[in-house]
């Protein structure tokens, strides 16, 4: 039995024997000293006892009917030859068993969308991601349906790296011809003074998150190749004045720190055959004091406008480590205060 789950009242009990047929699968669904079993049980107060190559779930009605649909549903993404990692387990746990589904691309989209209980994945080069809260569910709806998205809430909410792979997706399906990914070069609450080195060298600090979330889903050759064809590019937000974006997938990462001018700017590049996501955490803004945010002035004037959506994140969507959610809830109690 896996250790570290809540003990539900005695008269509450209710026990069901589930039964997996591929001993090697029920390993994998386990997990490495059944960590996975440990992380289920935590999470609904249930007790899973392991007996050969089947499992009892015991506990409340509820808790053990939710508890034998997420071992189902993971026992079932490993039978369609589907890796299991922590990330499936939390996206299980949190928005329930859903339907399998292939990977689609932007054409598909209409389709994939379909019923609520539609499995979304996002497929690049490295690996498919999937949605693992409501709200990132959501956001990826609108990122694929809408021309200009916003994605507003804390760290840790997946915005910035969703956006991301979304990019990814409709370059390799050949649904846009580039990325452009660009964030303001705003120092977080310190000075770092002089950076030696070139403009790239003066400018890659800030940008380095962005190159992390290409990273893992492009290989790093490839990346790197398409950087040097100017088919990704990376760019401080000063450098977008002027320019016309068109066919391309933009992203405006910590907007926040954009100031009403810069994101006016930035948002009026929007050109043909493009989609461009807003990303920020209006928690976070490293502006001087004095200084209107820009995602504040887009959010109040653009919220009227059909044709742009706005998608929000809280605590509950922080996939992050648990800590991270708890942090943020911790400050904005004594915000409140």
């Amino acid at each position: 039995m896996a250790t570290g789950a809540l003990t539900p009242p005695a008269d509450t009990v209710t026990e069901i024997d589930l039964e997996f047929p591929d001993n090697f699968l029920l390993i994998d669904l386990c997990g490495e000293y059944d960590r996975n079993l440990t992380t289920i049980e935590n999470s609904l107060g249930v007790q899973i006892v392991r007996r050969g190559n089947q499992l009892s779930v015991l506990g409340d009605d509820a808790s053990r009917k939710t508890a034998e649909e997420v071992l189902k549903s993971l026992y079932g993404r490993l039978e369609a030859g589907r890796s299991l990692d922590a990330g499936d387990i939390d996206r299980e746990l949190r928005m329930g068993p859903e339907s399998v589904r292939g990977p689609a691309g932007p054409s598909e989209q209409a389709e994939l969308f379909k019923g609520e209980t539609a499995r979304v994945e996002i497929k690049t080069r490295k690996k498919l991601i999937e949605p693992r809260t409501d709200a990132q569910k959501a956001y990826v709806k609108s990122l694929f349906d809408k021309e200009l998205a916003f994605g507003i809430g804390p760290a840790g909410t997946g915005k910035t790296y969703l956006a991301v792979a979304v990019g990814v997706n409709m370059l390799i399906s050949g649904h846009v011809d580039k990325i452009i990914l660009s964030r303001p070069a705003v120092e977080a609450g310190e000075k770092l003074g002089y950076l030696p080195g070139d403009m790239k060298d003066k400018v890659d600090p800030y940008m380095q998150p962005l190159y992390d979330a290409l990273n893992d889903f492009l290989p790093g050759k490839q990346a790197a190749k398409m950087m040097e064809e100017k088919v990704i590019e990376i760019a401080p937000l000063a450098f977008m004045r002027g320019r016309t974006l068109s066919n391309a997938f933009v992203v405006l990462d910590e907007a926040q720190n954009a100031t009403t001018m810069q994101m006016k700017m930035f948002l009026t590049r929007l050109g043909e055959g493009s989609r461009m996501v807003i990303t920020g955490d209006r928690t976070q803004i490293d502006l001087p004091r004095g200084v209107n945010s820009g995602l504040w002035d887009a959010e109040r004037l653009l919220k009227s406008i059909p044709k742009v959506s706005f998608n929000y994140f809280t605590s509950k969507d922080v996939v992050r480590h648990p800590l991270v959610a708890a942090i943020i809830e911790a400050y904005e109690k004594d915000d409140i205060k």
